[in-house]
Order: structure tokens, then C-alpha cells, then sequence
């Protein structure tokens, strides 16, 4: 259970996270509703990272406590932390990228590995039927 709950805070890092650097964009920017539509500007690529952060992390936190809390097996407390390390890549791939337009390794591997990781972590929780 510890690893579940140690991803589950980590995800909970990234999501308040990533919501107050949207917050503190909008003070540098004088920005206090919506945000630009260019794929290259940094308050939507924040508002972007923070909005896709928060479409995922729940359901991951529902599932590896959920899975977590019935003494599962190493291999799957390691996709746990997989899954987890992907969601920060994912962020890391929408911020840093020169624009959103074009694809980034760093978002195509968190993106590949939330949904493998998110799968998984369904097939297991499934298994507790």
C-alpha cells in the first residue's frame, strides 16, 4: 500500500503543481481568464499540462489504491511508479516544448505510458473480482 500511496501523492503534487505555475503564469502575464490559442505560448502550454494532468491523475489514484490495498504483486507496484514517472514526463514534454503543434518524445512516452500503465492497472483491479 505504501507505493500506492506514495504515487497517489506524487499525482496530487503534480495536479496542485502544475495548477499554481497556471496561477503564477497569469500574474506574469496579467492573464486572469482563458488563455491564448497559440500552440507555442507558455500559459496554454500550462494550462494544457495542467488540464491533461488533471483528466488522468484521479482515475490513476482510484486504481493503484484500489489495487494497492489488496497486497499486489511487485511487478505491479512497479507500474505504479511507471505510470507516475509518465504523467511527469507528459508534463515535462508539454511545458518544455517549443510548441504544442508538433510532437515531443517526452509526451509521446508519458502518453504511451499512461494509457499501457492505466490498463494495466485496470486489468489488476479487475482481477480483484
Amino acid at each position: 500500500m505504501t507505493t500506492a500511496i506514495v504515487c497517489t501523492v506524487l499525482l496530487g503534487l503534480l495536479v496542485f503543481g502544475l495548477g499554481l505555475g497556471v496561477s503564477l503564469t497569469r500574474g506574469q502575464t496579467g492573464t486572469n481568464f482563458g488563455s491564448n490559442s497559440d500552440p507555442a505560448d507558455h500559459m496554454y502550454k500550462m494550462v494544457r499540462a495542467h488540464g491533461n494532468a488533471t483528466e488522468y491523475a484521479p482515475m490513476l489514484a482510484v486504481l493503484m489504491l484500489l489495487v494497492g490495498g489488496h497486497n499486489p504483486a511487485t511487478w505491479v507496484l512497479w507500474v505504479m511508479g511507471v505510470v507516475t514517472a509518465c504523467r511527469y514526463l507528459h508534463a515535462a514534454g508539454m511545458i518544455f516544448s517549443p510548441t504544442l503543434a508538433q510532437p515531443h518524445p517526452l509526451r509521446f512516452v508519458g502518453a504511451l505510458g499512461t494509457y499501457v500503465g492505466g490498463l494495466v492497472l485496470c486489468f489488476a483491479a479487475f482481477r480483484l473480482i
